[in-house]
């Protein structure tokens, strides 16, 4: 069926519960998130568990779909997995039991020297995902890890701790990504960044789309029939979100992404549904709707990441936002620019600025989102304080013309928003401040200003924007905007159109960023380029070529 006359099955009880909560409501009501809660289904506890499944009657790899690690702490991992023998399937091939799961975690690749070990359970109503949290580890060490069930045994996965609090860290390189539509190409990016010597990952949005994929994979043309016709329909229930991470999460490049570093992650539009602003769809429809599948999104992206138990999702509210720390380095600041905003400005898309857009009281962040960030910052001891997030947050007009369009739904439509974030980065005295972004399907390398209309004023930080991994084809390095672009936005330092990912690796005199590039996606095996390099210095930001 087509998304237009495609009925969700969503469950009685949970559109109940929407219904009688409006705006937002989930988390006040009890008796609707009792309703909700038993409708996507949260595992219970002693007797009114789910029946076991021995392992050793597993017949098939359940490691399908690789496993991954994510949010290092000093003393603490993330490890995820999931039991999928027929990934393809509804239900992964496993029957609605709980699956135990064993895990080691070791010094070395062989498990010559083993530090930790224990059992997890997969349990049916994640969708027998795991999430195993290993703590007492020593900070600033490299790990490996590997599951087993049954018979089976997991490939092995590489992590890292993080330094300890307060140490004085010489030097950190991280990878950003963002925006792998499966429809549009290759994961070839991450063929690459997998070989690439990076501490951890940024993931800046756009991990999934929710738009149909073909049974010939869309530009990936393969043979037909080579997909099962369930993909083929946009994702609107859990069922759907949980099938689509399956899809992206089958491919092999990305497998060895996740197996080879940690990843923190954070969402965009996408993974729920495009430009979506808080409890406003993009079509406006009714917001119980919307809600619902918001809550089958979040649950589904909870279920699919390498996400602490924080994160988990009560409804259709998670809170993604959260701190982690490289000794006294860096501080990252992960926020969400989703699901708290104020609904886009005159429709949405390429608009004029005025009255509406430039409303001191819309937020792109939320008030307690803004609150935390800029408090956070205050009490901040790192040299660098870094921002990853999801939409372009420099000025960007799309024309030499005064006015210029700006974009609604990045922070040009949100101005009050951005000026107050700047506004507290000043007042907390932060002076190498670094925002990463995705979004966009391009490389972008900006310079932060006091005043953007003034390429005089002070520059307060820089702003790295990675391309898409495989988001609108095969792109081009010099874009049939690139000339306007760079006349038009005296900041923006760097454009590229190639897919591909971004490095950045921070010391103590300057942070170096590398834009790598491949120069196809649409079939396999592109050899990988650095497109540019820049550097800003500590204590005087500003892209500079390397």
């Amino acid at each position: 069926m087509t998304p237009a006359n495609r009925e969700p099955s969503h469950t009685a009880e949970l559109r109940a519960a929407a219904r009688s909560l409006g705006r937002r409501r989930f988390l006040t009501v009890t008796g609707a998130a009792a309703a909700l809660a038993f409708s996507v289904n949260l595992p219970a506890a002693g007797a009114a568990s789910a029946a076991g499944l021995d392992p050793a009657r597993l017949t098939a790899d359940p490691f399908t779909l690789g496993i991954a690690s994510g949010d290092p702490l000093p003393d603490s991992v993330l490890l995820w997995t999931r039991l999928a023998p027929a990934p393809y399937q509804p239900d992964g091939g496993l029957p609605a039991q709980r699956v135990p799961v064993s895990w080691e975690l070791a010094l070395d690749e062989r498990f010559r020297r083993v530090v930790r070990r224990g059992t997890a359970t997969a349990h049916p109503e994640f969708q027998h995902t795991v999430h195993v949290e290993v703590g007492h580890l020593a900070p600033g060490h490299v790990y490996y890890y590997r599951f087993r069930s049954g018979r089976f045994t997991s490939p092995v996965g590489r992590t890292r701790t993080a330094p300890a609090h307060g140490s004085r860290t010489a030097g950190l390189t991280f990878g950003l990504v963002s925006c792998q539509r499966y429809d549009q190409g290759y994961f070839t990016a991450y063929k690459h960044l997998a070989e690439d010597d990076v501490d951890l990952v940024f993931h800046l949005g756009d991990y999934l789309y929710e738009y149909a994929v073909s049974p010939v994979g869309g530009s990936r043309a393969y043979p037909s029939g080579t997909l099962p016709t369930l993909f083929n329909h946009e994702t609107v229930t859990l069922e759907d979100y949980r099938l689509r991470y399956a899809l992206y999460k089958s491919d092999p490049d990305l497998r060895a992404a996740h197996a080879a570093h940690p990843f923190v992650v954070t969402w965009d539009d996408h993974e729920t549904e495009n430009n979506y602003a808080d409890d406003v769809s993009e079509t406006e429809g009714p917001t119980d709707e919307f809600l619902l599948r918001r809550a089958a999104a979040y649950r589904a992206y909870w279920e699919n990441m390498p996400l602490r138990r924080p994160q988990l999702p009560d409804g259709p509210d998670l809170k993604l936002y959260r701190r982690l720390h490289w000794g006294r380095l860096a501080q990252f600041d992960v926020l969400d620019t989703r699901q708290y905003r104020s609904n886009q400005a005159y429709g949405d898309g390429w608009q004029y600025s005025g009255p509406e857009s430039e409303d001191p009281k819309r937020t792109l962040t939320g008030d307690a989102q803004e609150r935390w960030l800029i408090n956070g910052w205050r009490r901040s001891d790192a040299l660098w304080n870094v921002v990853p997030q999801q939409v372009t947050f420099s000025q960007r007009h799309n024309s030499t013309a005064v006015p210029s369009k700006v974009s609604m739904d990045s922070w040009d439509g949100y101005p009050a928003s951005r000026e107050r974030v700047l506004a507290g980065a000043r007042a907390a005295g932060v002076e190498n401040l670094m925002v990463l972004t995705g979004d966009v399907h391009v490389h972008y390398g900006f310079d932060i200003k006091r005043d953007f209309s003034d390429p005089d004023s002070r520059t307060l930080g820089t702003e790295i924007v990675t391309s898409s991994v495989t988001s609108g084809g095969n792109g081009s390095a010099k874009p049939s905007n690139w000339n306007t672009l760079m006349a038009a936005n005296p900041h923006l330092r760097f454009f590229n159109g190639l897919r591909g990912y971004a490095t950045v690796s921070l010391g103590r005199k300057l942070a170096r960023a590398d834009f790598k590039t491949v120069s196809r996606v649409t079939t396999q095996g592109a050899p990988l380029t650095t497109a540019a390099s820049f550097v800003t210095e500590v204590g005087d930001q500003g892209l500079k070529p390397a």
